[in-house]
């Protein structure tokens, strides 16, 4: 009865999380190499809003022992001027810049987030490509919305509409897109886009 309600009255239901969504990745980081010239950074980031309290900050100090548990680098926490967390991940022990590993990662941090009861604190995930001229694109997936779509900045405010429509061309047979283009936030500065931060 509740969705005849919404249909009639014109409201949706908001798309469920899928964090399997995000193994699409590295099939979409073939693609964008191969029609863009865009290589992962092997860099990748969660942004969340942290809640005040120990039991919080115990389970983002279990997070960052999970990845760091793998040997890799470090796990390196961010905050910035809007109040959200950023767990940056970088990819290790690959002689090129890798994705698989870091999606498993970020898939971890999500979902460990989720199953702790903090799903409607998760913002996004990003993970960061360059191609050889020292463009950036980022890959956003909105935990919310279940999708995707390409962040293209240029300098500190600035950004390519051209190349993320490029990209959105590109990967769209990869990856659930976020149709709604009024929903492809900025994330300018965002931790992790860059691979060398």
């Amino acid at each position: 009865m509740k969705s005849l309600w919404n249909t009639l009255l014109g409201r949706s239901e908001p798309a469920r999380p899928d964090l399997d969504a995000l193994f699409g990745l590295p099939p979409a980081a073939v693609t964008l190499r191969a029609t863009a010239g865009f290589g992962p950074t092997g860099t990748g980031s969660v942004a969340f809003r942290a809640s005040e309290g120990a039991a919080f900050a115990d389970l983002q100090r279990d997070i960052t022992a999970l990845l760091d548990a793998d040997q890799g680098p470090p796990v390196e926490q961010v905050f910035d001027d809007y109040g959200y967390t950023w767990l940056v991940v970088r990819a290790a022990g690959e002689a090129e810049p890798g994705i698989t590993g870091l999606v498993t990662d970020l898939h971890a941090v999500n979902s460990t987030l989720e199953a702790a009861g903090y799903g409607p604190s998760l913002l996004c995930s990003l993970v960061g490509f360059a191609d050889s001229g020292g463009r950036t694109v980022a890959l956003v997936y909105l935990y919310k919305r279940g999708t995707f779509y390409p962040f293209a900045p240029v300098g500190a405010d600035r950004r390519d509409t051209a190349l993320e429509l490029r990209v959105e061309a590109a990967i769209g047979s990869d990856l659930p897109l976020e149709r709604d283009r009024s929903r492809w936030f900025p994330v300018y500065g965002a931790p992790g886009l860059r691979g060398t931060e």
